[in-house]
């Protein structure tokens, strides 16, 4: 043997992504090869004193780079916060239980589960639309008690991405998070969606997608972390997704950010339904007023009764803006009671899984 560079192991690892499902379990130290066979796994769970790098200590040594103690190389604290591993466990009889329950999703539909009560929905989300909320419970009410497995929950928690049960039926689900940059889509929310999205139709999971959107994050630090390039990932995968997409407006759906939640367009998915609190449009309404009555606002003098100005275009933008407005043009399908969303999805999924369309898998070039 001289370069050792012939080990087909990893090729036959790698080749098996979107063949079957991976799930690595990481427990101490785990460096070099060991790492990349991880890395190149559908899901990563790690336990809490869990280091992961590409090199351990003796080749960041031998490359000159320094003496790095082992459990710095790589630890949660680092592999968490950017990604790296999907689910964070604190010892080796946890990672195993959620290993089991990873799995699970992959093997399809099951007894359905314990229902929580519906008309909890009602009163989950805000009226007022810059009041920030949990968005976890919310999909915890809706799946079967006890199926929801929270994905990457330290990285872009602006995001949310899990994996449930609904009606017995696996699923994946995207959620906003306003309470962190009131769940606008920022570069790493694009990668971390768009991962999931390509799981799911890797392994023919539906998609339920929660949107409460201000849209995509602008201005120059969003510029400089290539949103252009990784924001636009979410969109790629979404319309290469064979399998069906549910998508629910919360509160806001705004501009290029909700219509990437909903898979490019409000028609993309199967079903797209508001709840009733909901509003919808091209991009935040006072924003909009602002920037569409520029030049009468600026030649309104007196601040107070700019601002009055804006306030009365604002309220009537927000009054046109209502879900049930867009319902009755057609460009979402229907305005729900909350508390009907659960029986509404799980209809709608196991009406797609009675009469499938077997779509061939579509070949992109990511573009990121």
């Amino acid at each position: 043997m001289v370069s050792s560079l012939d080990v087909p192991a990893f090729a036959l690892w790698a080749a098996l992504s979107g063949v079957v499902p991976r799930i690595a379990v990481v427990k101490g130290r785990c460096f070099a090869g060991n790492a990349v066979i991880a890395g190149c796994s559908d899901l990563i769970v790690a336990t809490e004193d869990a280091t992961i790098g590409m090199g351990g200590p003796a080749m960041i040594a031998g490359g000159g780079l320094g003496e790095v103690a082992p459990d710095d190389v790589g630890p949660i604290s680092v592999q968490a916060p950017n990604g790296v591993v999907d689910v964070v466990v604190p010892d080796e009889t946890a990672a195993v239980a959620v290993a089991k329950q990873l799995l699970g999703y992959f093997r399809g539909p099951s007894t359905p589960g314990t229902v929580a009560d519906q008309s909890a929905l009602r009163t989950m989300v805000p009226e007022r639309a810059r009041r920030a909320y949990h968005v976890g419970p919310i999909i915890e009410t809706l799946a079967d008690e006890g199926s929801v497995t929270f994905l990457r929950e330290r990285f872009a928690p602006e995001l949310v991405t899990a994996l449930a049960r609904i009606d017995g039926r696996p699923v994946g689900v995207l959620a906003n998070n306003t309470r962190v940059m009131a769940g606008a889509i920022t570069a790493n929310a694009a990668d971390k969606a768009a991962r999931l999205l390509q799981l799911c139709d890797a392994y023919g999971l539906p998609v339920v997608s929660l949107v409460d959107c201000p849209g995509y994050m602008v201005g120059p630090a969003a510029e400089a972390e290539a949103l252009v390039r990784r924001g636009s990932r979410l969109l790629i995968a979404g319309a290469a997704l064979r399998t069906p997409l549910v998508a629910v407006i919360l509160r806001r759906g705004y501009g290029l950010g909700a219509q990437a939640m909903c898979g490019g367009s409000l028609h993309e998915p199967l079903l797209t339904v508001a709840w009733p609190g909901a509003h919808l449009g091209p991009m935040g309404l006072e924003g909009a007023v602002r920037l569409g009555m520029r030049k009468e606002l600026e030649a309104i003098a007196d601040d107070d009764a700019r601002e009055q100005r804006v306030r009365e275009a604002t309220a009537a933008a927000q009054e046109n803006a209502k879900a049930l407005n867009a319902a009755a043009l057609f460009e979402i399908d229907d305005v729900i009671d909350p508390a009907d969303t659960r029986a509404l999805i799980a209809s709608t999924l196991a009406a797609a899984a009675a009469h499938p369309h077997d779509t061939p898998r579509r070949r992109f070039v990511d573009t990121w």
